[in-house]
């Protein structure tokens, strides 16, 4: 439950030039959430990729650091803060988090930030449900 497999990881570049072409994004201060529904049968219901821009991180070890950070606050509040709440559907969800912040932020508050995209992502596509 609480793993993020290689069948999650968005790494095909058809999809990729997808998710950035025709998806919706958000800005959510530090991170910018970009998805996008394909009708795809897949085994899992999102595929995510996390990016930390090269351009405002010089050294590997800083963004290697806040991926991390991103990875697995995603990987602990994936199921029950997504997967769950998604609307029923068949098809592939494409996801992107890309950190836009200047700064190296700790665990605590990237997870935070993170569970309040997923809110604010799951409002969006689903806004005409009431929230229980």
């Amino acid at each position: 439950m609480y793993t993020f497999r290689k069948e999650e990881r968005l790494c095909s570049r058809k999809h990729l030039d997808l998710l950035f072409k025709n998806g919706s994004s958000f800005l959510l201060y530090p991170l910018r959430i970009s998805y996008l529904f394909i009708d795809q049968p897949a085994e899992v219901k999102a595929q995510v990729v996390i990016n930390v821009p090269k351009k405002r991180y010089k050294r590997a070890v800083d963004r290697n650091l806040l991926k991390r950070r991103i990875r697995e606050a995603y990987r602990l509040h994936k199921q029950e803060n997504l997967y769950l709440q998604l609307p029923e559907r068949d098809g592939l969800l494409l996801f992107s988090i890309q950190f836009v912040g200047k700064d190296k932020y700790e665990f605590a508050f990237i997870e935070k930030k993170l569970l309040a995209a997923f809110k604010r992502f799951l409002s969006l596509v689903k806004p005409n449900e009431s929230h229980s």
